[in-house]
């Protein structure tokens, strides 16, 4: 509840800052918010880690992509309305007008704190807690630290775990930062591909994250995640496509469909993943923030030189080179497989066998 609370003070706050007057306090503001919001999400995915068993954890991180992206499009286009509606409705200036959207965005947390309140300690968590309450507050943040890497690290197959999990939504990132521009290039307006991404795009996703429930519940965690790699390296090929016909939206519609379906696919069995290798109840956040990390590094910095290879190769094999970028990955996943890394992951009700 402290992380929401300190959200809603850091949101207020950078909407009360103007940027033409002082970029330096706005910077702060957002990093206030990025940090709070930040420490939200890993409370959020420790609490569902914890109070769902294995089985259910593709099914609980289904429904929490589609509450988020709701959420998004309330924060973004949403605010925007709001903003604008303060603007001509009530003749609020640009600077108040901005100021109370982000004021209506902070109230918005009030559900999460009222969640919060009626939310039952997970039996794992309290388990732990009991273990550990005569300990002082910083000596179990400092054991949680060093316990949760010192844990994971000496388990069998550590660094070749921790790269797959850098390179599976490898091949995504890839394509996605260079999606945007791609669109453009061929003479789409930003408001066209806004448009399709905030429709059929938004409904893609939120039908493809239950799908990927679906899976998760129906195969083996490994079965499912070679589905999911698969899947969304395979769903770049509609790009590959799109750049030998040019401009067409229909085309382009249904690449974008494809293309967000088969992610959200991957991104829920990749996090049921993630999920079921945070199985000690004292480091589920800490060791679910490493691994979301290392996912970012891939996500980041492995495709930061996406615009370099699309200058270079052009746009068709640009996106081909997207879908080979999936490969280590399913590669290490073969030999994660073969070595029995799964055997003590996979939901009670299903087999490690695929």
């Amino acid at each position: 509840m402290l992380s929401q609370f300190l959200l809603i003070a850091a949101i207020v706050f950078l909407g009360t800052c103007d940027p033409s007057t002082s970029a330096l306090v706005v910077a702060l503001g957002a990093l206030g918010v990025a940090t709070a919001s930040a420490t939200q999400d890993i409370v959020v995915d420790a609490f569902r880690v914890e109070s769902l068993n294995e089985s259910e954890q593709a099914a609980g991180m289904a429904s929490y992509v589609a509450a988020y992206r709701i959420a998004m499009l309330a924060s973004t286009a949403g605010a925007l309305f709001l903003v604008s509606g303060f603007e001509s409705v009530f003749g609020f200036d640009r600077h108040a007008a901005w100021s109370a959207g982000y004021t209506v965005m902070a109230a918005l947390v009030l559900i999460g704190i009222a969640t919060t309140l009626f939310a039952v300690e997970p039996e794992k968590s309290a388990a732990a807690n009991a273990a550990h309450a005569r300990e002082n507050t910083f000596g179990r943040v400092a054991d949680a630290a060093v316990g949760a890497f010192s844990e994971f690290l000496t388990r069998d197959l550590a660094f070749v775990v921790l790269i797959f999990v850098i390179l599976f939504k490898f091949t995504d990132a890839l394509s996605g930062a260079m999606t945007a521009p791609f669109v453009i290039d061929l003479g789409f307006s930003r408001n066209e591909y806004a448009a399709i991404i905030k429709g059929v795009g938004l409904a893609a996703t939120l039908i493809g994250g239950f799908a990927g429930g679906f899976v998760a519940r129906a195969y083996s965690l490994p079965a499912s995640l070679w589905i999911g790699g698969i899947l969304q390296a395979v769903s770049n090929l509609a790009f590959c496509w799109q750049a030998v016909l040019g401009h067409n939206a229909a085309w382009l519609t249904f690449a974008i469909t494809v293309e967000n379906f088969t992610s959200a696919i991957g991104t829920v069995i990749f996090v049921a993943y993630l999920s079921a290798l945070c199985r000690n109840p004292l480091h589920t956040a800490t060791q679910y923030a490493l691994l979301t990390a290392f996912a970012a590094f891939g996500r980041t910095y492995l495709s930061s030189g996406a615009g370099f290879i699309a200058a270079a190769t052009g746009w068709a094999w640009f996106f081909a080179i997207c879908t080979a970028a999936g490969l280590p990955a399913l590669i290490l996943l073969a030999f994660l497989q073969r070595r029995g890394h799964f055997d003590g992951l996979a939901p009670a009700k299903t087999s490690c066998k695929t």
